[in-house]
């Protein structure tokens, strides 16, 4: 059922509003990721921050019978695994859902409601042994004034409330946000800015109050701009290059860089610096006697074992059977 609703890395704690450079929520609101570890009685397994824009928490917690207070941020679930029957009361008004993968579920900023969530078939029991998993993103309503504004829509309407609605592709965009971490901050950093700003776009589309396509996108960049581009990416571990930087340095929007980065050389900036680093840590393997742990702080992963999977992701092996195969 759908309403309209008017307007890096593993963490011990949620964080506050004061982690982001907008300030304090406002009156009468609270701080999402705050309100949410307070409904879920628990702490997430991972979070990330995006200080520029949104913030992503995956959790496994018991079912949920809580009145939800308003929020600062706008809310989007995906649901990674599983079967959960999902029930929102505001008032007289029910709206009942079922969550499973391939759906999302949007609470706008502002809205309160009651909420009951349990595993399927456990019949409402609220000590079901089954825990339940979620990914959230917590989405400042200023994030998508500006993707609406570098993409010239207009001003955004108010997002819709959505309870357990089939959106495959934000799904999927969501749950990449907490599976594709590395614990690799120039790689963790750009990879955020860029889903945060894809999932902001998204949700212009699709779940907002108003009818709304994205041009697609025109030309790519120059040859100069992108070659300035590309020595930024292949500088050293302690080059910015985040997407503030890289879209500054090409004069232009986070939103229009990224695109016609993409249609230069077929790649997202982070796939494109994400090819790099895998390039750089093949020649240190191949070429040079230092070790997994020498290359994987050279790169600058925060250990070798998130090194290691890193590399097994990109290339099916470890970097230590790669080495003896090439040699």
């Amino acid at each position: 059922m759908s309403k309209p609703v008017p307007h890096n890395l593993p963490n011990d704690r949620p964080a506050t509003s004061d982690d982001r450079p907008d300030g304090s929520p406002l009156p009468g609101q609270h701080s999402a990721n705050t309100e949410m570890a307070r409904v879920l009685k628990t702490r997430p397994v991972r979070f990330a921050l995006e200080p520029s824009g949104g913030s992503i928490a995956y959790w496994q917690h018991d079912p949920v019978h809580e009145i939800v207070k308003p929020m600062a941020d706008h809310v989007i679930m995906a649901y990674p695994a599983g079967i959960q029957r999902l029930e929102r009361r505001s008032g007289k008004s029910v709206a009942i859902g079922t969550a499973r993968p391939g759906v999302v579920t949007v609470i706008p900023a502002g809205a309160t409601s009651r909420w009951d969530v349990v595993a399927a078939g456990s019949a409402g029991r609220a000590d079901s042994p089954q825990l339940l998993n979620l990914i959230q993103l917590y989405l400042p309503h200023t994030t998508l004034e500006r993707i609406a504004s570098e993409a010239d829509l207009g001003a955004p309407a108010d997002l819709t409330e959505r309870i357990g609605h089939p959106d495959a592709i934000t799904a999927r965009l969501l749950t990449s946000g907490a599976d594709l971490l590395e614990n690799n901050t120039a790689l963790d950093t750009l990879f955020r800015q860029q889903l945060t700003d894809l999932l902001a776009t998204r949700l212009l589309v699709a779940h907002s109050g108003s009818a709304i396509k994205v041009p697609p996108a025109v030309g790519g960049l120059s040859p100069a701009v992108l070659r300035r581009a590309i020595e930024r990416l292949r500088s050293d571990s302690d080059t910015d290059v985040s997407l503030a930087a890289l879209a500054s340095d090409a004069g232009l929007s986070r939103f229009h860089f990224c695109r016609a980065f993409k249609e230069s050389t077929g790649l997202s900036p982070h796939a494109f610096l994400r090819q790099h680093r895998l390039e750089q840590a093949m020649k240190m393997l191949r070429d040079t006697d230092a070790s997994v742990v020498t290359v994987s702080a050279a790169l600058g992963y925060a250990s070798q074992t998130a090194f290691a999977a890193a590399f097994r992701r990109l290339t099916g092996d470890t970097p230590s059977n790669w080495r003896r195969r090439m040699r």
